[in-house]
């Protein structure tokens, strides 16, 4: 008991034992947001495969663009009618794993005057010019996914130029803005995949396989914090906490200050 009394009043016990207590803290803090970062990746994915393999109903009307939100509506299958404005189409660039390429963004215009912008897929870099590509005519139906605009940049993502009309993502608010379109829908949609595999642009590639490695990382901060015990374990250990100091050697008395 006294050489417990004597190891707990030097000041490396308790300056080591409060950096074992903020680490393992710490990584366990850290493992649990993972844990929880694992269940909303699950759930997110098990939403989006039941939306994406459920059946077309119709894209938010005007009315209900107020409250569309991303965890409610993302991912969902709609259809939608209308006619593409050809003249307004936007390129963005992407690359895909059919290479780097471009999205072709129609605005399509509706009976009520709406305008919903229309990813109606991707084409290699030789067909970026709208008059290498035959346009849609007339009234059409697109069927697609429900797609929420992507309003902020990525890291290292260039930034929209509106006034040389050059977006690199799929901001629907600049996009409409900058070409006078309202009222314009605040989502967009993805096409679907035509009939006509071979057809540019190459609608049904939303990408849909979500990284989900929340639960190594989970096991990872936790086998830290069980490590940073364990090590702190052994200083008890070696300080002699749970009895004769392994780092002295039989039969050495050691004075009061040593090992300070």
């Amino acid at each position: 008991m006294a050489d417990r009394l004597s190891i707990i009043t030097r000041p490396r016990f308790w300056i080591v034992s409060a950096l074992a207590a903020l680490l393992t803290t710490g990584f366990v803090s850290l493992g649990m947001w993972q844990v929880h970062r694992l269940y909303w990746k699950l759930d997110l994915i098990h939403k989006v495969d039941a939306r994406v393999a459920a059946a077309v109903v119709p894209a938010p009307a005007k009315s209900e663009w107020g409250s569309i939100t991303q965890s409610n509506d993302e991912y969902r299958h709609v259809t939608l009618t209308g006619m593409f404005l050809n003249e307004d189409e936007v390129q963005i660039y992407t690359p895909t794993v059919l290479g780097p390429g471009y999205w072709i963004l129609t605005p399509l215009k509706r009976d009520d005057g709406t305008v919903v912008m229309i990813n109606r897929g991707f084409v290699p870099e030789n067909l970026k010019d709208p008059a290498k590509r035959t346009p849609p005519q007339g009234v059409v139906t697109v069927n697609g996914l429900l797609r929420i605009s992507e309003d902020r940049g990525w890291l290292f993502s260039r930034p929209n130029d509106a006034e040389g009309k050059k977006w690199f993502r799929r901001d629907i608010g600049s996009i409409t803005k900058t070409l006078g379109l309202s009222p314009a829908a605040p989502y967009f949609v993805d096409q679907e995949a035509g009939s006509d595999p071979s057809a540019w642009p190459r609608g049904g590639m939303t990408v849909l396989n979500f990284r989900n490695s929340h639960l190594s990382y989970a096991i990872t901060w936790f086998a830290m914090a069980a490590m940073t015990l364990f090590m702190y374990g052994i200083f008890l250990r070696f300080e002699g906490f749970f009895g004769k100091s392994r780092a002295r050697p039989e039969g050495h008395e050691a004075d009061d200050d040593e090992w300070e």
